[in-house]
């Protein structure tokens, strides 16, 4: 059974970081594209930043871009999320996916496994 398993979240003021990780079960996502997504209360589930099979290649929401660091280790067949300098607005349940895409996807329908999230919580 393919699981993805998202840990690291919890809450922190306003101005300081989280560390999010990813583990993948089940199947080697070593060669496939892996994302985070976020979603807030009454908001879609909005992406947040994505990275190919090798780490070369990266992307990231605006909203995130000089904060939020993306990562993978394929021999763990995890994938991170460092993030520094947290608003509240980034308050939200990270999720964790990954995709049958060669490229880095950045729509919700682009990925196809996905982790049960993990609650993000800014205070000011």
């Amino acid at each position: 059974q393919v699981q993805l398993v998202e840990s690291g979240g919890g809450l922190v003021q306003a101005g300081g970081s989280l560390r999010l990780s990813c583990a993948a079960s089940g199947r080697s996502f070593g060669r496939n594209p892996m994302g985070w997504f976020r979603q807030a209360p009454g908001i879609e589930r909005e992406f947040v930043a994505g990275i190919n099979w090798s780490g070369g290649t990266t992307l990231y929401a605006d909203s995130v871009k000089g904060r939020f660091t993306i990562s993978r280790d394929n021999n763990a067949n995890e994938v991170y999320l460092q993030m520094n300098s947290l608003k509240p607005e980034d308050t939200a349940v990270y999720y964790c996916a990954a995709s049958y895409y060669t490229s880095v996807p950045s729509t919700v329908g682009q990925y196809h496994y996905w982790g049960q999230g993990t609650q993000v919580t800014v205070s000011s």
